[in-house]
């Protein structure tokens, strides 16, 4: 499974800019629906595309292994359907 981590990232940029960040303020800037942000950052196992991650990379100035990361599934728990 894929686990974004927008969270931590917004996390990282307000503790480095000293202020607050909004998924708002993440998604004027760039150009990504507010509510696809949400689900990036709230959804077990959402599924998004290069694109949006492209955006994410340049806004946080990261490498996409910043964005995202690989967790393996454990067979016993259930998947959600794509």
């Amino acid at each position: 499974m894929i686990r974004f981590r927008l969270k931590e990232l917004i996390a990282d940029k307000e503790f480095k800019e000293g202020r607050r960040i909004t998924l708002e303020e993440v998604s004027r800037e760039t150009g990504i629906h507010r509510t696809t942000l949400s689900k990036i950052a709230n959804q077990k196992g959402y599924i998004t595309n290069t694109d949006v991650l492209d955006r994410l990379c340049l806004y946080f100035e990261v490498p996409i292994g910043s964005i995202a990361e690989h967790l393996p599934v454990n067979d016993t728990e259930p998947q959600s359907q794509a």
